[in-house]
Order: structure tokens, then C-alpha cells, then sequence
């Protein structure tokens, strides 16, 4: 008896790489949205406008509260403001952040069939592993870039089969970023809480706590595009995480949608970029954004980011506002629903929305 393999989808890396002039028409945006994709490198340069925010978070813990408090502030204001923020004095070292960035470069170096040995298996509900976007919305469109996606945290709940062995220090690089990354998403939340005129350990508690919070790292790689006017490598969207925080290999590609446009995230120096994701926006009925974003992509260089996703768990918890946040004045937005129920209720929007403008 024969059994029939399932074709692999092209890795978009092997299309960059066989030296086509055209990208296939699955990547090529719908007519309305090409009008705002333009040359990254120019859209970097460009300083009118609005920026996305720098906090400083060394004195998120001072030993002096007027200290503190102004930090907060901060903090505060760019959650209020923007949703997205480019984080320094985050307290992870510069040493680590480039260790993690060079283990995921050597990894995506290996060739194509090296990787394609940590391949994931999304019809079979596989998601950790190598992979690139499958065309499963009902616009059939696909995204410049291939990835790796595996849960990082609790340490308790990682598959350790799919982490790549090389190189060698993958593994203990990322473990320890994903330890100290927890510790700092802490910090953050406990920020964000008192921000809210919530107790401290409020937000925290919310999400699932040291036990549930999952950390679910995805390194996005996109490889160069022969038409990058013509293409995204991730479409516009809002995170479903409570926080998202990104590296990336200095090559800009990050866009927000503020007031109505476009702004293209500047390449800042051993920061790390976080976004407030639905999860916390929902639990502030608000206050806190979660912005649109989407990457693009270029001719002339690779791009790769790490985006560490701070996620409930998916059935525990019924994510709503919170009754301390909402008034006569200032009803609830968000009906309740599971962190599950939120995503499937995206996914359903997206898909009338892709065959309403069929």
C-alpha cells in the first residue's frame, strides 16, 4: 500500500532564493492596500510625525517612589497613547539578547532540509516547529516569511523534542532569555496594574499567573523579496497575547497604524520592542491598546525578529473588563470570552471579512 505524502509547502526562503524577478500571486497584496506599502529603508529615515515611544525602565524599581511613580507614568502614558513601545534598561543583559539572536540566525543558516527535520504539521494540529504561513483565511493570501514557533515558558510545559540542537547553545540561550523575559513581564504588569489603580499583583493574576502564563516564542524570518512594494511579511494585526516583547536584527520592517497611518518603527539599540496585546486591553476595557501592526519586507536584506508572546491559558480564565475599570459612564466593550473564544472570534471576522470584499 502507497501511502501518499502531503506536498510541503514552498518555504518562502527557497523562492527568494531560486532567483525569480515575480513573486507568486498568492504574496501579492489586495489593490487597496499596496497604495501604503513603500520603501522601508526611506520610511526608517523619515523623522515627521509621530513616533513609537522609548521607556527607560531603570527606575521601574527605585527605592524611591516619586521615582518609581514617574516611570510608571511613562509607561502608562505609551500604553494609553500607543500600545507599543521600544523598551531599554529592561535589565536583560546586551550579552544574552545577542546570543539569542545568534543562535536563531545560525539556526535559519542551516539549510532548508536541515530545518525542514523540525518541520510542523498544522493539519494535524502540530504547531510547534519550522513552518510558513498555510493559505487558510478565505482570501487565500500568503505572507513573505517562514518561522519557528515553540512555547519557552513554564520551563514544565516546554516540548524539548522540537527546540533545535543546533547550534548548540539554542537551547540554554533562549531558555535563560525566556526566564529572564518572564521576570520582566512581571515587572510590567505590575506597572500596568497600579497604572490602573488596581492592587500590584492584580494583572498578573489575571492571566494565569508563574503557572499558566504561557511564553510562546515565534522567530519570524523574512528572507529578501524580489518585489517587496508587492508584499508583506506579516499582514496587519492586533496580538491576542496580554504582551508581546520583540528582538530583531536591526533591519527595519515594524509599521504601526497611528491616527489613521502608517509609522514605521525606528531600529533602536539593545531595546526590546513590547506591545500590549487584546488579552490586557480587554481586562482594561481599553485604557491600554492594542495597536495594529504588520512587517515588511525588502530586496536587499534578510529580516528576523523574535517575538515572545505572553499568553493565557487558552480555557482557565473568561477574559472580561474588569469591574474596577468600568462605570455607568464607562461601560464594558468586550462581551466575556475564553482566550480560545477571542481567537476563533478573530479568525471569524477575518474570514467575512475577506469574503465580503470577494
Amino acid at each position: 500500500m502507497v501511502t501518499s505524502i502531503a506536498p510541503v509547502a514552498p518555504r518562502v526562503e527557497s523562492l527568494s532564493s531560486s532567483g525569480i524577478q515575480a513573486i507568486p500571486k498568492e504574496y501579492v497584496r489586495p489593490e487597496e492596500e499596496l497604495n501604503s506599502i513603500g520603501n522601508i529603508f526611506e520610511e526608517e529615515k523619515n523623522n515627521d510625525g509621530p513616533q513609537v515611544p522609548t521607556i527607560d525602565l531603570k527606575d521601574i524599581e527605585s527605592e524611591d517612589e516619586g521615582i518609581r511613580e514617574k516611570c510608571r507614568e511613562e509607561l502608562k502614558k505609551a500604553a494609553t497613547e500607543w500600545g507599543v513601545m521600544h523598551l531599554v534598561n529592561h535589565g536583560i543583559s546586551q550579552d544574552l539578547l545577542e546570543r539569542v539572536k545568534k543562535a536563531g540566525q545560525v539556526f535559519f543558516d542551516l539549510p532548508i532540509e536541515e530545518k525542514e527535520k523540525y518541520a510542523n504539521d498544522q493539519a494535524s494540529g502540530k504547531i510547534q516547529g519550522y513552518g510558513s504561513k498555510l493559505a487558510n483565511n478565505a482570501s487565500g493570501q500568503l505572507e513573505w516569511e517562514d518561522y519557528f514557533f515553540h512555547l519557552v515558558y513554564p520551563e514544565d510545559k516546554r516540548d524539548m523534542s522540537i527546540w533545535p540542537k543546533t547550534p548548540s547553545d539554542y537551547i540554554v540561550a533562549t531558555s535563560e532569555y525566556a526566564r529572564q523575559l518572564r521576570g520582566l513581564a512581571s515587572k510590567i504588569f505590575s506597572a500596568l496594574s497600579l497604572a490602573l489603580g488596581l492592587e500590584e499583583g492584580r494583572l498578573e493574576k489575571e492571566v494565569g499567573g508563574l503557572e499558566e502564563l504561557l511564553l510562546q516564542m515565534k522567530i519570524n524570518y523574512y528572507p529578501k523579496c524580489p518585489q517587496p512594494e508587492l508584499a508583506l511579511g506579516v499582514e496587519a494585526h492586533t496580538d491576542v497575547s496580554a504582551l508581546t516583547f520583540i528582538l530583531h536584527n536591526m533591519v527595519p520592517g515594524l509599521q504601526l497604524f497611528y491616527q489613521g497611518k502608517w509609522v514605521t518603527a525606528k531600529c533602536v539599540p539593545n531595546s526590546i520592542i513590547m506591545h500590549i496585546g487584546d488579552t490586557i486591553e480587554i481586562l482594561s476595557n481599553g485604557k491600554f491598546k492594542s495597536i495594529l501592526h504588520r512587517g515588511l519586507v525588502n530586496k536587499e536584506k534578510v529580516r528576523i525578529s523574535w517575538a515572545v508572546f505572553c499568553e493565557p491559558p487558552k480555557e482557565k480564565i473568561i477574559l472580561k473588563p474588569l469591574p474596577e475599570v468600568v462605570s455607568e459612564t464607562e461601560p464594558p466593550l468586550f462581551p466575556p470570552r475564553t482566550f480560545s473564544q477571542h481567537i476563533q472570534h478573530k479568525l471569524f471576522r477575518k474570514t467575512q471579512d475577506a469574503l465580503a470584499s470577494k
